[in-house]
């Protein structure tokens, strides 16, 4: 029986990370989005292993894992930061043509809200 894929616990053929196949990481390691749904982030430690799958495009997809026991909780989320981010949000849904906030994220390719593009569009 051959070994899987990815599976290089000692990070000979990684760079030095060691690498398991998908779903065969030990237990205590967790992606950043695993670590956030409990509550916890990576607190400055480095990168324990990683998990590698391939990509239905033919590449290889990496997903770095951090050990449980180093984590650190959330920051809380300050009223600066509620405001920064408000205004943040805001500003990504302000059109620039009519000013309004027309309560979505404006498209990218169109850099206005859909009623100037279409106006735009006729105008044309």
């Amino acid at each position: 029986m051959s070994r899987p894929r990815h599976w290089d616990p000692d990070g000979s053929r990684h760079g030095g990370t060691p690498t398991y196949p998908w779903r065969m990481a030990p237990r205590g390691l967790f992606t950043r989005r695993q670590l956030r749904a409990r509550g916890l982030r990576p607190g400055g430690q480095d990168v324990a292993a990683q998990v590698m799958w391939r990509s239905r495009f033919g590449g290889t997809c990496p997903a770095y894992l951090y050990r449980l026991d180093r984590a650190k909780p959330v920051q809380p989320m300050t009223p600066a930061k509620a405001a920064a981010l408000a205004k943040a949000n805001r500003a990504r849904r302000t059109c620039p043509d009519c000013g309004q906030d027309v309560g979505y994220v404006l498209p990218a390719h169109l850099g206005t809200c859909l009623t100037c593009a279409d106006g735009s569009a006729l105008a044309a």
